[in-house]
C-alpha cells in the first residue's frame, strides 16, 4: 500500500453523545479531556484498526473524514487540485501534535492528509 490510512473523525451536532454513542456500542476508550473536548479514540495493542476522533462540527453538521500519512501535505493538495479535487482548508499546524490539511475529491467527499514524521 502506498500512504496508509492512519485516523478517522467523526463529527456531529453533540460531540459527548456522539462519543458516548460510539463507546457503548464498541466498547471504544475515547478521551476528551483537553481544552477543545475532541474525543481521541485509543487504538488498543498490535491489532488491527486505527485511532480516530470524536467530537463537536464547527458547523454544526455531520461528517466523516480519514486521514491518509503522506510526506508534505501541502504536495498533497496541490496534487489533488490538479486531478480535479478542491482544497478545504489549507495546511494547518496543531502545534507538538500534528500538520495536517483537507481536501474534497471530485465528487465533494473530504478527505485529510497528515504529515508523517517517522
Amino acid at each position: 500500500m502506498g500512504n496508509p490510512v492512519v485516523h478517522f473523525e467523526v463529527l456531529g451536532k453533540d460531540g459527548a453523545a456522539l462519543q458516548s454513542f460510539y463507546t457503548d456500542l464498541f466498547g471504544w476508550k475515547i478521551n476528551s479531556d483537553n481544552p477543545m473536548n475532541y474525543g481521541i479514540v485509543e487504538k488498543e495493542g498490535d491489532g488491527p484498526g486505527i485511532g480516530g476522533g470524536i467530537a463537536s462540527s464547527p458547523t454544526g453538521t455531520g461528517q466523516v473524514t480519514f486521514y491518509v500519512a503522506v510526506p508534505d501535505p501541502q504536495a498533497a493538495l496541490e496534487r489533488a487540485e490538479s486531478l480535479g479535487g478542491k482544497t478545504i482548508m489549507g495546511v494547518t499546524e496543531i502545534p507538538d501534535m500534528v500538520t495536517f490539511a483537507l481536501f474534497a475529491d471530485p465528487e465533494g467527499n473530504v478527505i485529510g492528509v497528515v504529515r508523517d514524521d517517522t
